[in-house]
């Protein structure tokens, strides 16, 4: 069995939405696609030369990630990459990552970016792991005094919520710059819509002082992403957890860089606390130098929030 690579064409995207159906339980990756206007030339496909059609692709996503100073650089995220199993272990993958390398250097992208859990198939392509951590603990039972109310957010808060998280990480590194599509699809895929994220008040003047994603994963509750003063961070905390226990979860995981504020609201929700390392990034130069992307992706603070996936 043989396969040609290329780029994809507007006629490819039944072929490729079938695809991804067929690999993951992630039915907005078609959504996702259709972000970028530049979609086809970034898509690279390994199509059958025998007539069955797309075997693989990978998808280049072009984005503006902080450096480890916090200024914006172009970045190529590397996204949606998926086999047919009967065509796997031929190296399509790897066919397709060098076409991919190629347009985003092209492209003067300073580096890459991806997230997976099968490193193996990215270092032989020149990408290479870099550590990121969460903590854990068992779902604490007691609860702060709610100082800053807090309820579910609404549509209405959108505008606030993105101001937030402008102001929270505008010199993050590693996290990305949000546009309105962004705003619009890319965080509603991985987060669910608005409403299903908490915020918090100022007591006194009433405006969004600051907003917490949680999601259930199992037994735990996952603190995806945060945005705010985070003052307002026990009483979050302590929503985030009393409806977790609600929920029947005994368990509390925070995504969310420890800062001193962090560490003093952490007893609110986890009743203890340990630090665990993952190894799910990989990053791979391209224009800027090994150096510097190491000095991003291990930066203090650096995160790239779940809510920016490609």
């Amino acid at each position: 069995m043989s396969a040609t690579v290329s780029t994809a064409t507007p006629a490819d995207e039944p072929a490729l939405a079938a695809l991804w159906k067929r690999c993951f339980d992630s039915p907005h990756l078609a959504a996702l696609h259709a972000l970028d206007p530049d979609r086809h030339r970034h898509t690279f496909v390994a199509r059958n030369d025998e007539g069955e059609g797309i075997d693989a692709v990978v998808v280049y996503v072009p984005r503006l990630i902080r450096d480890a100073d916090g200024t914006p650089r172009r970045v190529g995220g590397i996204g949606s990459v998926a086999t047919r199993p009967e065509a796997r272990g031929q190296g399509l993958v790897r066919r397709l990552l060098v076409a991919a390398e190629r347009t985003m250097t092209a492209e003067q992208c300073a580096w890459s970016l991806l997230f997976t859990g099968t490193p193996g198939v990215y270092r032989s392509s020149g990408w290479q792991e870099f550590a990121s951590g969460y903590t854990e603990g068992t779902l604490a039972t007691s609860s702060a005094p709610e100082a800053f109310p807090v309820r579910a957010a609404t549509a209405r808060d959108a505008v606030e919520v993105a101001a937030l998280h402008h102001a929270y990480n505008a010199r993050r590194p590693l996290s990305s710059l949000r546009a309105p599509e962004d705003w619009a699809v890319r965080v509603p895929a991985w987060y669910g819509a608005l409403e299903e994220s908490l915020v918090a008040r100022d007591p006194v003047s009433g405006a969004l002082t600051g907003w917490i994603v949680a999601r259930h994963a199992g037994d735990c509750v996952e603190v995806r992403e945060f945005a705010g003063a985070e003052a307002c961070l026990g009483a979050l905390f302590a929503a985030v957890g009393s409806r977790a226990a609600a929920a029947g979860l005994n368990r509390a995981r925070v995504r969310i860089p420890v800062t001193p504020g962090v560490r003093a609201a952490l007893p609110v929700l986890l009743a203890d606390a340990g630090q665990v390392t993952e190894h799910v990034g990989m990053a791979r130069p391209l224009h800027a130098t090994a150096e510097s992307v190491r000095a991003t992706v291990t930066a203090p603070g650096a995160v790239h929030w779940y809510g920016d996936c490609f």
